[in-house]
């Protein structure tokens, strides 16, 4: 009798310790919401350490990661023309089921079947700096491209000594920037845009862009400027001008701030340079990712801002705060 009392004790005692220890493995496998962290994933254009814009981007975003309590992770090719590469990222991240893909796509047309299958998965698609052929992302957070180029175009009008021509030194071919750029720069150039005799894509490389710049020189005995597209574009043009001594002659404008950029800048061989905000671009992204993720309401695009720098208003102090990282009042 005793001995069943005693079973019977051991059995009850046995349960509740079984029950409490299932109640701790499940509170442990089932977080809180709030505590929650939601995946980002972000693929941009490169991963080029050299280059001042993408690095910029990229703590931007991992600073607004760390702000928002989000999860991110960043992956990408090291070459802005490596499409197929980019999409093969791409295809890799869907797979990892984010609850945002964070893209600054390479090709304007290439990619739109591959980010519409992540959309069609559900994912929320987050465009960074570029765009797509197919409005299906959720929202968008770049430059006014035709805008920032149709003010270095007015401007570069306004250098362009008669009886000179232009050439156009563009980044990757078929992506949206470049496209918009160059439209824009040529609307800029009003009446004196029949004197760009040709545009050529560098392929984001400092060292074509080089090469391009120093062919353009040698074979066109009336060039006057270089006008370039992007920080690679920009800086191989004003590196041959520089070598070849031709500063006093032909003239350099461009896009982005690279430390590079500035000095030779300062030293005279860019006129004018078209400072993006980058590091905005890529907080204001996450910013974007966050209020998607919490339901908030959202802008479908989103002018991350830019601003025209010259000689001479490089060292007004809104400008110097302008040549490095900062976060935008949105």
């Amino acid at each position: 009798m005793m001995n069943d009392k005693i079973k019977k004790r051991v059995m009850t005692l046995s349960l509740g310790i079984l029950a409490c220890m299932l109640a701790i493995y499940a509170a442990k496998g089932v977080q809180d919401p709030e505590e929650v962290r939601k995946q980002v994933i972000f693929i941009p254009k490169t991963l080029d350490k050299t280059n001042g814009f993408w690095t910029s981007l990229i703590e931007g975003a991992k600073l607004g990661a760390e702000e928002f309590n989000m999860d991110l992770e960043v992956v990408g090719g090291l070459s802005e023309e490596e499409v197929e590469e980019q999409i093969a990222y791409i295809k890799e991240s869907i797979e990892k089921k984010p609850d945002v893909l964070l893209v600054a796509p390479c090709s304007y047309s290439e990619t739109s079947d591959i980010l519409k299958e992540a959309v069609d998965q559900g994912i929320h698609l987050v465009l960074i700096d570029s765009v797509i052929e197919e409005d299906i992302s959720t929202a968008i957070v770049a430059t006014d491209n035709y805008a920032a180029g149709k003010e270095l175009g007015n401007y570069a009008n306004s250098l362009l000594e008669d009886g000179k021509e232009v050439g156009i030194i563009a980044h990757v071919k078929g992506t949206s920037t470049a496209i918009e750029r160059e439209a824009g720069i040529r609307k800029g150039l009003e009446d004196k845009s029949n004197k760009v005799k040709e545009t050529v894509f560098c392929g984001s490389s400092y060292e074509k862009a080089y090469e391009q710049a120093k062919k353009m020189i040698e074979q066109n005995p009336k060039l006057g400027m270089i006008i370039g597209t992007n920080e690679y574009a920009s800086v191989g043009a004003a590196r041959a001008v520089k070598e070849l001594k031709m500063s006093n002659k032909i003239k350099v404008v461009g896009f982005d701030n690279s430390i590079e950029e500035i000095k030779l800048l300062e030293e005279g061989v860019f006129q004018g340079i078209v400072i993006q905000k980058p590091f905005n671009m890529g907080y204001l992204g996450i910013k974007q990712a966050n209020h998607i993720v919490e339901g908030k309401a959202i802008k479908k695009n989103t002018d991350s801002g830019c601003k025209l720098i010259t000689e001479e208003n490089l060292y007004e102090e809104e400008n110097q705060k302008l040549l490095y990282p900062f976060i935008g009042q949105e």
